[in-house]
């Protein structure tokens, strides 16, 4: 059975603030009409009124002595009733009572639910719902959206419940015996061996179908190329998922992941247990080649890495050389004094050269330093690269590896390569086309010899190791693709088709204020950039702040400090003084009695928790996690009934990603309900930033960070502009964070929905510009090299009297408008949601430059980003807004920090589990914030009370991320009057032992 909090069924459970009363319970003119002419007498005419506004309002009629009294006083008001009237008794009166319900239902022109038609629309609605969902939450949301479609009336929820649950069960039986009706008997056998303990082993199979990866080392490398040997041999799970959702295949993967091996076997149902295992087996080979090809790529890039640090290293050692041979220039330039002849001269040239060790000295040290000129570190790859070649070579064996395009040149490269895997020879014959690869690259693997006629030839090792480093840029950029992955599969199949794509086309569009059709869109962009520069360049001459230097470089002032207004270090030390005294425990135990957030968590089935008191330890739970405690220090300061398994499981099976998101979702939107955080910000923006998280060096997604130097990843938040946290991710620290800007928009679900964004310098790229003025986005970052960046003319022969020097390249409108129909259908699909951004962009790096969408987005992406530009330097007061809204994410991530007193470090190695753990976080922190705000709000009305004078500067510059009254570590009490046993010195007392002395 699911709580009746977990759905959207209606029901009275918040205040309502006046804007909420006024939307759901004002009375318009007819509705007074139809009271009047339906009830005499007050009483009967107020009991009308709340049956007719609350059945508007729920869906349903709910009892009357179950109407709050803020919305009776709401109507009664209305009414101007000189006294307030009772409501009619409904045990007394249930004659009239139904007589109003009727009328109401011919007002409405709504339907019961209890006709036939009522309950067929509902079956039919749940029922093919059933087929993708699996939460009896999520299907009776289906149920209720389709009745309040339809205008009928709401039944009981109990009633939705039994329906909702007795069709669940009916799909998924029908599911579970078309999964497993083809399963032989060999089939079912290795099935049930994963649930076995093998002799010899520790474990399960099953256990290790849910193991997380570590870091990619060879030997880790080894054991996983094995895992997915593994799991390929145990059977092929593809052609019994024939007709199923993918959805429905993720949901049973993850019931099963979420289940010990010890609730696997309970399962009574064959079919079921059959199916579970069957789901987790295929989410297990996904995951796993996923988690290969992610090894493969970092150890690629840890392969350039540490030739390019090797070079540094000989190019300090070669310098004393070259220090050498520039000395031995200069003693035979001195040798040439105009009056020796050439014979005297090539004498003593010889004798210097003889002095210095000899010709055949001085060109071999010269071939040694030469080779690693222009920073030419290709020539080191091969000795780092041979320790790693056997494991990559069976690596890419087991993968199925496919081209997205219609060139196959490195597909072939990669199979010449394969077939001469264990040659001997240095060089092989020149086969294959290298077209894939750059002219550097080339002129490195390929080998002029004379023999009776000049022959190209290519060096095996050097091709090994082109081959490889351009096979792991295809697989990042989409180029390539691996068959039966996830991350690295075929993004084309996930766009909308355009045929679908055209029927949103005029909506999307209009919505956005832009042309259907790419010549227009062209047109219209480039007038705006032609008129904003112009503009630009009029207002130079008044633009005190903006000059341009000879290099035709800008250069603005920088803006000072906004000063506090007057008496505010007092007014905020009377404030913070005033705030009441919290333990972290408290608040979350008070927001959850407010918002109810917990009622997201819950078993994988999505049934009610069986846990004794389970709100309790779902509170212990979020603050265990979300302080970095983790579950043995939480069980150690918890009372007796909290212990550690009980904390890890549910944290396993009742807490998910997705759960802590919607949880987010609750907190958010009572938060947006006061008037406090309207002072901070309008809702209408988010900022973006990383922080660094420090990791044991066990996982994955761990490496050292270029800027802070440690090893970890990126905790990559977005917050509203009034503070409370909106999304968050979990990222490799070398992915470019601009990367995931976008997603953190498109994901967020919340009351608030932001459309701008500001970020750091690491936070745009050109392909983001681009994709995020598709998508509606506007993107204002800080960018600390602003006047590094190009700006882009119109054409050639447009000039500017002032600014011209700025401009030094020229927009390609007709890569845009040729591309314009691929650009839409990408976004399209990410509107639909069958793709993010962050898929999109990761395949729109750099470095690949020949890809179309690249291309295109970049190019559009130069248009907004110069546009940008042009209204960065020309108003301070935009400039002034982006640096004071991107400073709330530095104190956001320093309350962050507060809150994670557990420490510094996520000990986890799992993916999964580092980005629940940042999100466990975020929702302490919302839950902190919000308690700030009811808080302060009371705070600032007893002041205002008082005599205080309360303005609205001095509201603006208050934050909710205050924590000086907030208690993390309980109260510690100490009883004086109870005294130790005196001192005793006994000695030591030793058994016979001759050897002890």
């Amino acid at each position: 059975m699911a709580s009746i909090e977990r759905t959207a069924y209606p029901y009275f459970h918040n205040q309502l603030t006046e804007q909420e009363l006024e939307n759901c319970y004002e009375l318009s003119d007819p509705e007074r009409r139809f009271v009047q002419l339906n009830a005499n007498g007050a009483s009967q005419r107020l009991t009308l009124m709340v049956m007719l506004k609350t059945r508007q309002h729920l869906g349903y009629f709910p009892m009357l002595k179950h109407v709050p009294e803020q919305i009776l006083d709401h109507l009664i008001k209305q009414f101007g009733f000189s006294l307030p009237p009772p409501l009619l008794d409904e045990d007394k009166l249930k004659k009239t009572l139904h007589r109003y319900r009727k009328a109401i239902r011919t007002y409405l022109n709504s339907k019961l639910f209890y006709a036939q038609e009522g309950r067929k629309c509902v079956q039919t609605a749940v029922r093919r719902a059933a087929y993708t969902m699996s939460d009896p939450a999520d299907l009776i949301n289906v149920a209720i959206e389709i009745l309040v479609k339809e205008n009928f009336e709401l039944p009981a929820f109990s009633a939705l419940d039994r329906m909702a649950g007795h069709i669940r069960q009916k799909v998924h039986q029908e599911l579970y015996n078309k999964i497993t009706s083809k399963l032989s008997a060999q089939q079912r056998r290795s099935l049930n061996t994963l649930l076995e303990i093998r002799s010899g082993e520790s474990q399960t199979d099953f256990n290790r179908l849910k193991q997380a990866p570590g870091t990619p080392t060879l030997k880790h490398m080894r054991c996983w190329a094995g895992r997915l040997a593994w799991l390929d041999s145990i059977l092929d799970p593809k052609p019994f998922f024939e007709g199923i959702a993918h959805t429905k295949i993720r949901q049973f993967a993850a019931e099963a992941e979420a289940l010990e091996v010890g609730d696997m076997r309970k399962i009574q149902q064959p079919g079921k247990q059959y199916t579970f295992l069957l789901c987790l087996l295929y989410h297990a080979q996904v995951r796993t080649r996923d988690n290969l090809i992610e090894m493969f790529l970092r150890r690629m890039q840890r392969l350039h890495a540490t030739a390019e640090e090797q070079l540094h290293v000989l190019q300090e050692k070669h310098r004393v050389i070259e220090e050498e041979m520039i000395t031995v220039l200069a003693e035979v330039l001195d040798q040439e004094n105009g009056e020796c002849s050439d014979k005297v001269l090539g004498q003593r040239v010889r004798q210097v050269l003889a002095a210095h060790g000899g010709v055949d000295t001085l060109k071999m040290q010269y071939e040694k330093v030469s080779a690693y000129h222009h920073n030419n570190y290709f020539p080191l790859l091969w000795p780092i690269h041979a320790r790693n070649r056997a494991t990559l070579f069976r690596l890419l064996d087991l993968l199925q590896i496919e081209s997205a395009t219609q060139d196959t040149t490195l597909l072939e490269a990669l199979a010449f390569i394969r077939r001469h895997r264990h040659t001997r020879r240095d060089y092989l014959p020149h086969e294959i086309a290298l077209d894939f690869a750059t002219q550097r690259w080339q002129a490195f693997v390929q080998k002029k010899v004379r023999t009776n006629k000049e022959e190209s030839l290519l060096n095996r090792r050097s091709l090994e190791i082109c081959v490889f480093t351009y096979i792991a840029k295809a697989l990042r950029s989409g180029d390539l693709y691996v068959v039966e992955s996830e991350a690295y599969d075929d993004y084309r199949k996930q766009l909308l088709p355009w045929e679908q794509c055209q029927t949103r086309l005029a909506n999307y569009c209009n919505a956005l204020d832009i042309p259907n059709n790419g010549h227009p869109f062209v047109t219209q962009l480039r007038e705006q950039l032609m008129e904003f520069a112009q503009k630009v360049d009029s207002s130079f001459p008044d633009n005190t702040e903006l000059s341009i230097d000879d290099n035709g470089i800008p250069h603005l002032k920088k803006q000072g400090a906004l000063r506090l207004p007057d008496g505010f270090a007092a007014f905020e030390e009377t404030v913070r003084s005033r705030m009441p005294e919290r333990h972290l425990l408290d608040i979350l135990k008070n927001v959850q009695y407010w918002t109810g957030y917990s009622r997201h968590f819950g078993p994988p089935s999505g049934t009610d928790p069986k846990l004794a008191e389970a709100i309790k330890k779902y509170m212990f739970t979020v603050f265990g996690y979300g302080c970095n405690l983790g579950a043995s220090q939480t069980e150690r300061h918890a009372p007796t009934d909290i212990n550690r398994h009980t904390l890890r499981r549910i944290n396993a099976q009742h807490i998910t990603t997705t759960k802590l998101e919607a949880a987010l979702c609750d907190i958010i939107a009572e938060f947006v309900r006061f008037e406090l955080p309207q002072f901070w910000g309008s809702g209408n923006v988010a900022i973006a930033d990383g922080t660094h998280i420090a990791l044991r060096e066990n996982n994955l997604l761990g490496e050292r960070h270029i800027r802070y130097g440690e090893y970890g990843g990126i905790a990559y938040h977005h917050i509203s502009d009034m503070y409370i946290a909106l999304f968050s991710h979990f990222i490799a620290c070398g992915v470019w964070e601009a990367v995931y800007i976008l997603d953190g928009l498109l994901k967020n679900t919340s009351a608030l929905q932001p459309n701008t964004v500001h970020a750091d310098t690491h936070g745009q790229s050109e392909p983001v510009f681009g994709l995020a003025k598709l998508l509606g986005i506007k993107l204002f970052p800080r960018m600390r090299t602003w006047n590094d960046v190009i700006f882009y003319r119109v054409d050639k022969q447009t000039t500017y009297k002032h600014i011209d020097a700025l401009f030094t390249q020229v927009v390609d409108w007709s890569l845009i408008e040729r591309h314009w129909q691929d650009m839409m259908q990408v976004v399209l699909s990410i509107q639909a949601g069958n793709v993010l951004p962050s898929m999109l962009l990761r395949k729109l790096g750099s470095h690949n430059r020949t890809n179309k969408l690249y291309r295109a987005f970049r190019e559009l992406g130069r248009v907004e980003r110069t546009l940008f530009l042009l209204r960065y330097i020309s108003e301070p007061e935009f400039r002034f807004t982006i640096r004071s809204e991107t400073t709330k994410i530095e104190s956001h991530n320093s309350f962050l920090d507060w809150i994670s007193f557990g420490g510094p470090m996520l000990k986890t190695g799992d993916p999964v589990e580092q980005e629940k753990q940042i999100k466990y976080t975020n929702l302490i922190a919302n839950a902190v914030m919000l308690h700030n705000v009811i808080d302060l709000t009371e705070v600032l009305n007893t002041m205002t009370t008082e005599g205080y004078v309360v303005t609205s500067e001095l509201l603006r510059r208050l934050s909710p991320c205050m924590t000086r009254h907030l208690r993390r570590f309980g109260q510690y009490t100490l009883d004086m009057e109870a005294r130790p046993d005196p001192l005793v010195l006994n000695p030591l007392q030793f058994t016979n032992n001759e050897n002890l002395k």
